[in-house]
């Protein structure tokens, strides 16, 4: 039971995590926001390819799709085990595989979805920082769906509050009002990063200086992120680093480098012909 609390709080809309169970197979929230987010992305890229961003053949584009499953699945559990529990799975490694428990890595499967491309780009010989630009606009949808199965798991809340629309999370163990941080990332690293790629992909020519939209992305998720941070509660095994700091905000400073210098150098390039 909760304290007597001098604000008011959000009910938590608890929902189940399980969509549908059949004897040992559930089909959870988490995997099903991965498999839309996957798929309206790829709707997505096939659009851009059809217009603005002509590169790849539809086959191509089909192709792509698993490619960049297999850079987000790998690269987001590796990410995982490597930045945030690395010794928990030292001592059980074969829990690595199980995947449906959880615990995906944004970073890690942003330099996986990297490799993807860049194996994939040299493979068709095709310009990778083109090939870059083609899928960024595209990602945000993939973490609109994400953030709001981490809602859904009641999963990486914010830290406790007193605003009008902080929720107790079932997951926490002290039973706090917190910051519902995931839908904020929902809303800024998702919706808002979506439009504002959008607007750049269909209304400018930034097709034509290849690495201005990943460029873009990079800096945006950056930012955003950084500022979550600052009401997201750290992970429990890692919690502060220096200056109250935490490990999502130094993951995403070399994403704020790199999406700088992509956008400094597409400034200087000429333009490309569409």
């Amino acid at each position: 039971m909760l304290p007597s609390l001098p604000f008011a709080i959000l009910p938590y809309p608890e929902i189940d995590p399980v969509i549908v169970s059949l004897g040992p197979v559930a089909i959870r929230w988490y995997g099903l926001a991965y498999a839309v987010g996957l798929l309206l992305g790829w709707r997505y890229v096939l659009r851009l390819n059809g217009g603005p961003a002509a590169l790849l053949r539809k086959r191509q584009v089909d192709d792509l799709l698993i490619w960049m499953v297999v850079g987000v699945v790998l690269g987001g559990r590796l990410g995982s085990v490597l930045f945030y529990n690395l010794p928990y799975y030292l001592e059980r490694p074969i829990e690595v595989l199980f995947v449906w428990q959880g615990g995906m890595s944004f970073h890690g499967g942003v330099l996986g979805v990297i490799v993807a491309l860049l194996i994939y780009a040299r493979r068709l010989e095709v310009p990778l920082l083109r090939l870059a630009d083609l899928v960024a606009p595209a990602i945000p949808i993939g973490l609109f769906f994400g953030r709001v199965a981490n809602f859904i798991n009641a999963e990486l809340y914010g830290r406790p509050s007193e605003v009008p629309w902080a929720m107790v999370f079932p997951t926490d163990p002290d039973r706090l009002p917190r910051h519902p941080s995931q839908l904020y990332e929902a809303g800024l690293e998702g919706a808002l990063l979506f439009v504002a790629l959008a607007w750049l992909a269909w209304r400018t020519d930034a097709f034509r200086r290849p690495g201005l939209l990943s460029g873009v992305f990079l800096v945006g998720y950056a930012i955003v992120r950084g500022l979550v941070e600052l009401v997201r509660e750290p992970d429990q095994q890692l919690g502060f680093f220096a200056a109250d700091s935490t490990m999502g905000q130094w993951l995403s400073l070399p994403m704020l480098v790199g999406g700088l210098l992509l956008i400094w150098l597409a400034a200087r390039r000429p333009s490309v012909k569409p």
